[in-house]
């Protein structure tokens, strides 16, 4: 906790950076933040057409909406890795001037890709309201649990894969194939009914990346309350990914600065 209450103490620090990052990602950029929804709302146009063609879905209105809440998530996931992979080296004139904790880079990381995410699902849900009302207001309140857990989950992979890039710099170049392969293997822009008819469900079963996203879908997209074993295996997995961080931290963080 005093380590927590440090960070907080330091909060106008690492919302600072947080603001110089989104700065400098769209200086002189014409549309601004606009980029970072064109593409997600690009792909799920391409993704409908070809995919949707391709898995027979007739339903349009519903898969459109799919696609890009599972994009949006995935854009989340794959910036806390990639970028995280450089949290540490992209803060180091920070580290060697002053002795904060270190947890506040791969922060930095998360916070700047929660917006992101933020900005996403929230055209997710003007394109649901547009396409079937506002029958999914009621159970929005179902997002925040799913908000703590996305929050902590990014954080601790952020710091993961951070800590793991300054002592492997072939990490970065790992965790790419790996996202690659997971992107597939999660139900972003295929219907997980899919699966069942082939018998292979238990390919998202084993995914975690596939229950958090869950998560996300059924308030907005069906408006219906996630089960308390999607939440219970959602609470599981980021308890893992925090302890993970935690102890990898406890042990590494005097020494990270030697590996600079």
């Amino acid at each position: 906790m005093g380590y927590l209450l440090k960070i907080w103490q330091l909060r106008h620090f690492w919302l600072a950076l947080v603001r110089i990052d989104l700065k400098n990602r769209y200086r002189r950029a014409v549309i601004g933040m606009g980029w970072s929804l064109l593409h997600p709302i690009l792909m799920t146009v391409v993704l409908s057409v070809v995919f949707g063609t391709f898995f027979g879905v007739r339903d349009v209105k519903y898969f459109a909406p799919y696609v890009l809440s599972g994009l949006v998530f995935w854009n989340y996931i794959s910036a806390n890795c990639m970028q995280g992979c450089h949290c540490f080296f992209q803060g180091e004139s920070y580290i060697r001037q002053h002795p904060a904790p270190l947890a506040i880079y791969p922060l930095r990381t998360m916070l700047g890709a929660g917006f992101h995410f933020l900005l996403g699902l929230a055209v997710v849900l003007v394109v649901v309201w547009c396409i079937n009302g506002f029958g999914n207001l009621p159970h929005l309140i179902d997002l925040v649990p799913a908000f703590v857990l996305l929050f902590f989950f990014g954080w601790s992979l952020a710091i993961l894969l951070g800590v793991a890039n300054v002592m492997f710099q072939d990490c970065q170049h790992l965790i790419e194939v790996l996202l690659q392969m997971l992107f597939y293997l999660t139900p972003v822009f295929y219907p997980r009914e899919m699966l069942q008819q082939r018998h292979v469900e238990w390919i998202a079963n084993v995914n975690p990346l596939a229950v958090m996203l869950e998560l996300i879908r059924m308030p907005v997209l069906d408006g219906k309350t996630p089960s308390l074993s999607c939440y219970g295996i959602g609470l599981l997995v980021t308890c893992i990914a925090v302890g993970a961080a935690v102890g990898t931290l406890v042990r590494l963080e005097r020494r990270l600065i030697f590996y600079l």
